[in-house]
């Protein structure tokens, strides 16, 4: 039985994410920072489910935490590097900006980073890290800046993490998911958004991609 460990569970296509692998027959280790919605997915998947609640922008306490959770679940397989935020707009420019960049930035590559280290130490260099970057990789937006730039900044990450990989001759899979909108809270508010999927079907498509090994 593969085992998936999965930041950003709480909602939208993190929580789709663990519902379709736990389908699957994965066990899913779930990290969020709301403990009501981790402890009720938790109880919809049942006995495959494990959760920590989790701020994964306080890096020290990320650390313990993925390692516990690894292994309480006997191991860990894949690491789908999902939590993020957008750009707010009842922050304050600034304050939003920052949030953005030590989430979707710093964190990001913190989880990377440790799930590198992780397959290197325990799996003999093999396992798989997918991260959640976005169409928006490819766009630059006057009214989200800070938001466009952090999704530039995972999908080159990843490009440079695979070469990585590639040059140290280990088996660890680099998954870049770059989805265009979807239903979630996230997108909830935005407007003129065009080619929506649900997030049932958008998942669906990712899942087929990570378990297939894709780049991207």
């Amino acid at each position: 039985m593969k085992k998936i460990i999965i930041t950003g569970a709480t909602s939208g296509i993190g929580r789709e994410l663990a519902i379709q692998f736990a389908e699957k027959g994965y066990k899913v280790g779930l990290i969020g920072r709301r403990t009501e919605r981790l402890e009720q997915l938790a109880g919809e998947i049942g006995e495959n489910a494990y959760y920590r609640t989790l701020d994964v922008t306080d890096f020290e306490t990320a650390t313990v935490m993925y390692n516990g959770l690894a292994k309480e679940m006997g191991g860990m397989d894949i690491m789908i590097l999902n939590a993020g935020t957008g750009r707010s707009k009842v922050l304050p420019v600034w304050e939003s900006d920052q949030i953005t960049i030590q989430l979707n930035v710093v964190a990001f590559a913190h989880g990377a980073d440790f799930a590198f280290n992780y397959f290197r130490k325990h799996n003999a260099g093999k396992g798989q890290i997918v991260g959640m970057s976005s169409i928006a990789s490819h766009l630059v937006s006057g009214m989200a800046a800070a938001y466009t730039a952090s999704k530039h900044f995972i999908s080159n990450y990843m490009t440079g993490l695979r070469q990585k990989v590639n040059r140290l001759g280990l088996d660890i899979i680099i998954t870049d998911v770059k989805p265009g909108y979807v239903e979630s809270e996230l997108t909830a508010n935005n407007k003129n958004m065009i080619w929506v999927s649900t997030t049932k079907k958008a998942v669906r498509q990712m899942v087929k991609g990570i378990e297939k090994g894709k780049k991207r």
